[in-house]
């Protein structure tokens, strides 16, 4: 598989993060919007058996990687800083991949650091909602009563990086790169029918994969699924989270329950102690035969993750 990245100017506030396997399942919608189901169907044979067409990354600011969830005895230790601001140094600058992942916490950047002048990537603010009842054309209580979804406005200065691990065998560049402007157009995630979501991809381009000397473990740059897959859980190193999800596009309006059956998976920037694979990515395709919908029986979910090989030091600095 190849690999891509593709640069994002946002355009509008979201209401849903832009994480790897909420923007594969997005895809698959354009996919099956723009060239039919058919082909759709054709290109997610396999998925369930480690042949993915497409693994999707998170969206980091662009020049910048997640630093990883591990216990800062794997740092060098800072003197200058205080634990709180420590606890804020998440970006690492693409740059110094290669370098020591001991020296990385004191690398590593704040989003104010990204920004500048003590500002943040972006801010949150709840929208109140009302739902009409037609019978007396007020709001009410219940399924009528007023309610708010916090929408987040990021800074419009700095553009997203999303890494994309394609099989152009299967599907073209030329093909994704439309599918993801499809998306960029329509909007993305919770209620892009009002706005929210939007966003102009301003670059598609394939680059080499970050990886370190002597690697001996796998950085995730998304949600995945490591269950049973033999990874060392000694050295590994993530912090789990329940998927709720539920249908979008059209499915969302058919007949039967819009929502997936939950989905526990291992947070974007685990560290996974394994031989880092060929293919670029770990983790396993999720669902099918019913397993995750019985609306959509076909239905799967990205538990595929693009990964970072790592030189993880096992011995625990004191």
């Amino acid at each position: 598989m190849n690999t891509y990245r593709i640069t994002l100017e946002r355009q509008s506030a979201f209401a849903t993060p832009l994480k790897g396997d909420t923007l594969f399942g997005q895809l698959c919608w354009a996919i099956r919007n723009r060239f039919g189901e058919k082909r759709l169907t054709e290109l997610l044979a396999g998925y369930t058996n480690a042949q993915p067409f497409a693994v999707v990354a998170d969206a980091f600011p662009k020049g910048f990687l997640p630093l990883p969830k591990l216990p800062g005895s794997y740092y060098d230790k800072l003197k200058a800083d205080d634990r709180k601001a420590i606890k804020k140094r998440c970006w690492l600058p693409d740059v110094d991949v290669e370098k020591p992942l001991a020296e990385w916490l004191s690398l590593a950047k704040s989003s104010s650091d990204i920004v500048g002048d003590g500002k943040n990537l972006s801010e949150k603010h709840p929208q109140p909602h009302n739902t009409i009842n037609r019978q007396t054309q007020t709001t009410g209580t219940g399924g009528f009563a007023p309610y708010s979804v916090e929408q987040e406005w990021f800074i419009s200065s700095i553009n997203w990086s999303i890494y994309i691990l394609l099989d152009t065998e299967r599907l073209k560049v030329e093909d994704c790169e439309l599918c993801l402007q499809d998306i960029g157009c329509i909007g993305f995630g919770r209620d892009a029918s009002i706005g929210l979501g939007k966003f102009i991809v301003s670059e598609f381009v394939e680059t080499t994969r970050f990886h370190q000397a002597g690697a001996n473990a796998c950085l995730t740059l998304a949600p995945c699924a490591p269950q049973g897959l033999n990874f060392d859980g000694k050295s590994s190193f993530y912090q789990l989270f329940t998927r709720f999800g539920r249908h979008g596009d059209i499915a969302l309006h058919s007949e039967g329950n819009p929502f997936k059956n939950p989905v526990l998976l291992a947070q974007t920037a685990g560290v996974f102690a394994c031989h880092p694979p060929m293919s670029g990515y770990i983790g396993q395709g999720i669902g099918g035969k019913g397993e995750l919908s019985k609306t959509l029986p076909a239905t799967v979910h990205q538990g595929y993750a693009p990964v970072i090989a790592i030189n993880l030091d096992t011995q625990e600095r004191s």
